[in-house]
């Protein structure tokens, strides 16, 4: 059972089944294991919460080449519907886990729903594979959907994903094809550890700001700077041109206060961005979004937003 503390009273009797039930199979100090060993228990909690594909939805796996690799990918599409826009996710896991299979009935659920093309992208992980690599499969993979197609494209990702997703959008502002939106479920940014979540929920359940050191730590090369704005999109010194943006986080993690600050600079320097932060929520609420019902709601404001942004960056220019 989870010690509970402050929060026993605090979230929904629903939430701690979904948290418990996290712990069982992932518990905390299994942070003190090989990777290899971390990494096949977390593939088999995501087997555990994998809650299928909707009727209609098609799935394809296929290679983006890179460099000196290729970049596995998964693409989702809806029998019957053109689609209207492509989702580009990051998958969420630290840096260090995940992958196509991690966030399989999310992504799919997520083309269903809006009708969207999805394509999944299995970056390279830490800490065999230290920044930026995971940023530069990012960008590789948005390029090479901007070379591909015609679509608008949404950057959208949780969690590790959102960093990149958030990366990739500052990195290619300037391309002719640049993201028409980005949605970002409760992302980490590279804040200080200062604003109001970091204090107030240093030890949420789920996500601790030892955490959050320890998977900055395991991703950074040595001597990198985590200034950086592909490391850290906080740190960057220029919020200009970004497309319209949502940020959704949980109001119990640490990593909240990252969300407001980057809706606070985007909109400073003249964009359009939102954030929702959701009460009485946990990071890593998407695979509780139909088990527990605040967190049904908050993944259909997420839907939501992914049409929204997309019909927005449209309206505002070339994508």
């Amino acid at each position: 059972m989870t010690r509970r503390g402050k929060y026993a009273r605090r979230l929904d009797p629903a939430l701690w089944v979904y948290i418990d039930r996290v712990n069982e199979w992932y518990p905390p100090e299994i942070a003190e294991l090989p990777i290899a060993e971390q990494r096949a228990v977390y593939d088999a909690m995501c087997r555990a919460f994998h809650q299928g594909h909707p009727p209609g939805v098609s799935v394809n796996d296929g290679l983006i080449a890179a460099a000196d690799h290729s970049i596995p990918v998964r693409r989702y599409q809806l029998a019957g519907k053109a689609p209207q826009a492509t989702v580009i996710y990051y998958q969420g896991g630290g840096f260090v886990l995940g992958g196509l299979d991690s966030h399989d009935d999310i992504c799919a659920e997520i083309c269903a729903e809006t009708g969207f093309e999805v394509l999944s992208a299995d970056y390279r992980l830490a800490p065999e594979h230290r920044h930026p690599a995971a940023f530069d499969d990012a960008l590789a993979v948005f390029e090479w959907v901007a070379a591909s197609s015609t679509l608008p494209i949404v950057l959208c990702g949780e969690s590790a994903g959102g960093t990149l997703a958030a990366a990739v959008a500052h990195a290619t502002r300037r391309h002719p094809r640049h993201a028409a939106g980005q949605v970002l479920i409760y992302p980490e940014l590279g804040g200080d550890g200062t604003g109001r979540s970091h204090i107030e929920h240093a030890e949420a359940p789920l996500l601790t700001l030892g955490d959050i050191d320890f998977y900055r730590r395991i991703r950074s090369a040595p001597g990198q700077s985590l200034d950086d704005p592909t490391f850290s999109p906080l740190k960057d010194d220029d919020f200009s041109g970004l497309p319209p943006t949502f940020i959704i986080t949980a109001e119990c993690d640490p990593l909240s206060s990252d969300g407001e600050a980057y809706r606070d600079r985007i909109v400073a320097a003249g964009g359009s961005a939102w954030w929702q932060e959701d009460p009485r929520l946990v990071h890593s609420f998407l695979r509780a979004r139909n088990s527990v019902p605040r967190a049904g709601e908050a993944f259909l404001d997420i839907l939501s937003a992914i049409a929204s942004v997309t019909m927005l960056g449209m309206n505002n220019g070339p994508s």
